[in-house]
């Protein structure tokens, strides 16, 4: 299964691409997203189009704070289930423990942790934003919004008393440095390994407010009750073995049970009974990295139909107007080159 994203993330979405003088329906359309579904909260939406609309429009519009500005729109009720387990938990480390173990909820290619802090200083640890790239592309637009709202979220848990050292980005700044600087209040690196809040050890000790055991107790039954870990599901595997393998491998069924450990055909009933199946993930996983190498680099297209596992240029061809309806030059330029009319185009 394509792994998915709550609507909910792309709350304010809408008026903020209108008001940068955006056509919203037709951005979201291409990329196969209808604006009913941003209207409910519960709604799923695929995390691959969720991030490819938020780069598009923050590149066509001349918006490259985009992220940040949805950030800033946004809060932790965008979590859904989730918000009411982390706004209930005693302190900041359960809180964190809690998010990290049930993220999955909002979307399974998306984790938060605490680790060390990558400079070395014992009295600080590192708050990580990750998106799990073999489950969908990088995206900046996405990481600053994700990294924007975690940031967002701390300060209206624990107020001022976030103990923020710097902040880390994993690319290349798309804004002025003062905008980050500014929206955080701290300094900000970039090219980091992850994206990441490098706060004072002592935050995680930093009780709620809001705090409340009964309620967290009974927002914890409801999320394992109703959420099952999308990790245990085979389909989940499937997808990370041949998104891991594509291009090096022939990805067919026989190599990838073995490398899960059981038979052809026990693997296809079990993908049967998640109501999936082996070719449509290959599909999936197939798609996505074509878009990926089409519109992130500028390999030649027979590269690209070797790195996604079809032997033929043509094939790849025939694929990318299944999946796209446009030829994948047409997708590569589109992609590369912002439409006539756009904000980007005319401050050429």
């Amino acid at each position: 299964m394509v792994p998915m994203i709550r609507a909910a993330s792309l709350r304010g979405f809408v008026p903020l691409v209108e008001r940068l003088g955006g056509e919203a329906d037709a951005l979201l359309a291409r990329f196969g997203l209808a604006r009913q579904a941003l209207d409910s909260d519960e709604a799923l939406i695929p995390i691959t189009a969720n991030d490819l609309v938020l780069d598009a429009a923050a590149a066509e519009l001349g918006c490259p704070d985009l992220g940040l500005r949805l950030a800033e729109a946004q809060d932790l009720s965008i979590l859904g289930p989730l918000a009411g387990v982390i706004e209930s938990s005693s302190t900041v480390a359960e809180a964190l423990a809690l998010a990290s173990r049930y993220m999955f909820v909002h979307s399974p290619a998306l984790s938060v942790g605490v680790q060390a802090d990558p400079r070395g200083n014992r009295g600080v640890v590192a708050l990580t934003y990750r998106k799990d790239l073999h489950e969908s592309p990088y995206s900046p637009q996405a990481i600053e919004l994700g990294l924007g709202l975690f940031y967002q979220v701390a300060v209206m848990l624990v107020g001022s008393r976030t103990g923020l050292r710097s902040v880390e980005v994993p690319h290349q700044p798309l804004s002025p440095v003062s905008r980050y600087t500014g929206f955080f209040g701290a300094d900000v690196t970039f090219g980091c390994r992850a994206a990441a809040l490098r706060v004072e050890r002592h935050l995680l000790d930093e009780q709620f407010a809001t705090a409340d055991e009964a309620i967290r107790r009974l927002a914890v039954d409801y999320l394992a009750s109703h959420y099952p870990d999308p990790a245990r599901k085979v389909s989940t595997q499937v997808r990370r073995a041949l998104t891991g393998s594509l291009g090096t491998t022939s990805p067919a069924i026989t190599g990838v049970a073995r490398l899960l450990s059981v038979h052809p055909r026990t693997l296809q009933r079990k993908l049967a009974a998640e109501g999936a199946s082996f070719e449509a993930i290959l599909d999936e996983v197939r798609r996505d990295a074509a878009h990926r190498y089409l519109t992130t680099t500028d390999l030649p297209l027979g590269q690209v139909a070797a790195l996604v596992g079809f032997t033929e240029q043509s094939t790849l061809s025939h694929a990318v107007r299944r999946w796209y309806g446009a030829s994948p030059r047409e997708l590569r330029r589109t992609a590369q080159h912002p439409a006539p009319g756009s904000r980007t185009e005319l401050s050429r």
